[in-house]
């Protein structure tokens, strides 16, 4: 379960801010999330739970998640398509010249502090 060692990560950068922006407490932290990441959003959620119970700074802080879709592009015919939907193959000519434009993000979008 890589969740953890990623809430993990986001709670050394939330304690970094912290003391950079002399924040005391965090109301909320947004994470976008893309659908081929390999996050699984329920278990992010489980770990923030435990991990929040073990910092002052984030006890009470809700766990937002965004999702990102994977769109590849192909590169024979510039068209962009559902990742999860046609996989590598283009629908539109059938080439599998393509790549992931997004849906691979693991980004924090927002901190509330309060």
């Amino acid at each position: 379960m890589h969740e953890l060692g990623l809430i993990i990560h986001v709670g050394r950068i939330l304690d970094d801010l912290s003391e950079e922006e002399k924040i005391s407490k965090i109301a909320s932290v947004t994470l976008q999330i893309g659908e081929v990441s390999g996050v699984i959003p329920a278990y992010l959620t489980d770990c923030w739970r435990y991990f929040r119970e073990k910092s002052e700074l984030i006890k009470y802080a809700e766990l937002k998640i965004e999702p990102i879709g994977a769109v590849t592009y192909c590169e024979d015919c510039g068209e962009t398509y559902s990742t999860l939907d046609y996989k590598k193959s283009c629908p539109y000519c059938g080439s599998e010249k393509t790549y992931l434009l997004t849906g691979n993000e693991f980004n924090i979008k927002e901190i509330e502090a309060c």
